[in-house]
C-alpha cells in the first residue's frame, strides 16, 4: 500500500441496509507529491462533451475513469488516491453511485465525504467527484 490507511472499513458493515461494498478508511497519512483534481463530471476530458446519459451508473463510470486517467497522467496510480468528495443531486442515487465508485477503489481505502446538492454546473449531471491523490516519495 502506498500510504498508511487508518481504521480501514468496508461499507458492507457500516451501511448494511444499502448493499454497498466500498473499501474506505477514516484517515490517510501520505507523503509525496500531491495531486488535486478538480471536480470530475460525466464529460469527455478532451472535448468537454457531456456523455449524454442520465443514468447515475454510467455517469459515475465516466467520472471515475476521468479520475483514474488524470492520476495516471500525473504519474500516479489509483492506489495513490487519498480522498474523494462525492456530490450528488439526488440522495436516491447514492447506492448506485457508491457501488460504481467502489469498483474503482477496491483495495484502495480512500477517505470519502458525500454531499447532496441542489444542482451541479450542467442540469443533466447527477454526480461530480473531486479527488486528492499523493504520489509517494
Amino acid at each position: 500500500m502506498a500510504h498508511t490507511r487508518i481504521r480501514k472499513f468496508n461499507t458492507r458493515e457500516t451501511y448494511p441496509e444499502q448493499k454497498l461494498d466500498n473499501d474506505l478508511c477514516q484517515a490517510v497519512v501520505a507523503r509525496g507529491t500531491m495531486i488535486f483534481l478538480r471536480g470530475q463530471c460525466p464529460q469527455d476530458l478532451d472535448s468537454a462533451a457531456d456523455i449524454g446519459s442520465h443514468d447515475p451508473v454510467e455517469q459515475t463510470h465516466k467520472v471515475m475513469q476521468n479520475i483514474r486517467q488524470l492520476i495516471e497522467e500525473a504519474g500516479g496510480q489509483m492506489e495513490h488516491l487519498c480522498k474523494v468528495v462525492v456530490y450528488l443531486t439526488d440522495v436516491r442515487h447514492r447506492e448506485a453511485v457508491y457501488r460504481t465508485m467502489g469498483e474503482y477503489i477496491l483495495g484502495v481505502h480512500p477517505v470519502s465525504t458525500g454531499v447532496v446538492v441542489t444542482a451541479l454546473a450542467r442540469p443533466g449531471w447527477l454526480v461530480e467527484i473531486d479527488a486528492t491523490a499523493m504520489i509517494p516519495d
